[in-house]
């Protein structure tokens, strides 16, 4: 049997940012499960930038169905987490299950790969105190405030922790995540 990564996610998450580490991830041989508050077809977004707007835009993406639901995570079976970016971070960090198997991650020092608004979810966990991270730019200041050290790179990585800006750093974020993951939990 494979070894088993997880990625939290929910409605209105970064197309990308979830279905890029799910597939290179399942490529490289593991086996990945997506949790999301409930079991159902999840909505994903694609945010990009266009002339005159002075933020991203959102359209609508991709849809793909939740494997397992937050309250049916049992973290001690995956070796390793993925916390997609978009706007889905913003209302997951509030939900108590998100938090408790993000803490049971940290605390077992498992590695954990987070992008954009994705370390939202690490914050609220608490995860972050003292650590180095990079997120989408506009969070530094939510970095700061929850006791990490901002860097603005492609991929920040500090012990099990790999973290990225957005979906263009990709390739960097996933070869540093892969990294951590074939030391920490290697399939063989």
């Amino acid at each position: 049997m494979a070894a088993k990564i997880l990625i939290v996610t929910g409605d209105a998450a970064e197309s990308l940012e979830v279905l890029y580490p799910y597939q290179r991830l399942l490529e490289e041989g593991y086996e990945v499960h997506i949790a999301a508050p409930s079991r159902k077809k999840l909505r994903f977004v694609v945010h990009d930038f266009e002339d005159g707007f002075d933020t991203y835009t959102e359209k609508p993406g991709y849809t793909w169905p939740a494997d397992l639901a937050f309250a049916e995570v049992d973290p001690a079976q995956y070796v390793a987490l993925v916390l997609p970016g978009g706007r889905a971070p913003e209302y997951l960090r509030n939900d108590a299950e998100v938090r408790r198997i993000v803490s049971a991650f940290a605390t077992a020092d498992k590695p954990v790969a987070q992008i954009c608004h994705g370390p939202l979810i690490s914050a609220a966990s608490g995860a972050l105190d003292g650590r180095r991270v990079t997120s989408y730019p506009a969070l530094e200041l939510d970095m700061s405030a929850a006791g990490a050290v901002f860097e603005d790179g492609a991929a920040i990585v500090d012990g099990t922790l790999v973290s990225s800006r957005a979906w263009p750093d990709h390739p960097v974020w996933m070869r540093e995540f892969l990294t951590v993951l074939r030391s920490k939990a290697p399939l063989a």
